[in-house]
Parts: structure tokens; sequence; C-alpha cells
């Protein structure tokens, strides 16, 4: 599971209904709205969470962390580090971890591989359908974004399926051709 938002409820309500068990949790980046659910996620499925360093405290004391609105969650400290490079296999899927800062300076990017092959880019809130991630929050900066919307261009294949953090999933080849932000950032 990646990223599992603030209703942990729900989201193991989906998991009952697909008859699915969860076998690791994976972050892409510390916001509430993307760690909110992973303590009691990971309490009730038995599994470990992996984050990148620099977001495990954070995760870790979530509720050090919050913004207005927001928790109190259940806590839960990572097991695992994400570390660009290094490569982690899970539930029979290879994962490759790519730095992806710039909307969060510890964000990372997930390009996995299936058994059969078959790729899938989890981008976190770095691109989107259409869209990037602000810039405007803490450790936000546009110029690092546009060098990781050039890493994704040029490290991943254009027709794998991405799925952003929020909204519809697309692909590199529609975004570099429609998507304003990525041509400027990834000409």
């Amino acid at each position: 599971m990646i990223d599992p938002g603030e209703e942990p409820e729900r989201v193991l309500a989906a998991l009952g209904e697909l008859g699915l068990s969860c076998a690791a949790i994976i972050v892409t980046h510390s916001h509430l709205d993307h760690i909110g659910a992973v303590g009691a996620v990971a309490r009730a499925a038995t599994c470990p969470v992996y984050t990148s360093a620099g977001d495990a405290d954070v995760v870790a004391h979530v509720n050090d962390h919050l913004w207005p609105g927001f928790g109190p969650y259940v806590e839960h400290a990572p097991e695992g580090r994400l570390e660009p490079g290094a490569p982690i296999d899970l539930a029979g899927i290879r994962i490759e971890v790519l730095a992806t800062p710039g909307h969060h300076p510890h964000a990372v990017s997930l390009l996995m591989t299936g058994p059969e092959g078959d790729q899938l880019l989890a981008s976190g809130d770095v691109l989107f359908a259409g869209s990037v991630g602000r810039t405007d929050l803490e450790g936000g900066d546009w110029d690092v974004l546009t060098e990781s919307l050039a890493l994704l261009a040029r490290e991943v294949g254009h027709d794998v399926p991405v799925l952003p953090g929020h909204g519809p999933v697309t692909t590199l080849r529609h975004e570099l051709a429609t998507n304003p932000f990525l041509t400027q950032a990834a000409p």
C-alpha cells in the first residue's frame, strides 16, 4: 500500500472488501494527507512501513507535526528505509526508488515492476495528470521539482502508467505532450 491518507477505517474496509492483505506500507513523502493512516493500517495489518530516511521521524512522531484540522493519528516507527538506487522486493514486486524532491524535500517516486514485467510509477505528489506538486509548502522548491520531473522523463518509460498521489492515472507520454509544467521542466 502506498501513502494511506487519512481514513484508516476506509482503507482497511477496502482491503477487506477486495479480499486483500497488506504486505507493506510505502510512504512517498511525509505530508499528513499521505501518512495519516500509516500507523493504524500498519497495526491492523501487522505489516512493515518503508519511508525515506528523511521522513522516518515525521512518520514515527506524526502527532508532533500536525496541521490545523488534522489528527491525532496512531504513531508508528518505520521498519524499512527507501534508498534511491537500492531496489526492494515486496510481495513479488520489484520497486526502484527514485529521489524526486521539489514538492517535498524527501519525496520519492516508485517504479514498480511486476512478475510479468509490467510496470507502474507511483509519483506521489511530484506529477499529476495535467499538473505537478505544489512548491509553496515548507521545503518546496520549483527548480528542484523541475529536475525531478526531468529525471522521471529520462528514467521511466513514457508509456508506463503513472499513479499520482491525487487524481487520475496518466502516462509520461501524455504529460510530456499536454502538461505545461512538464513541458517546461523536461522539454
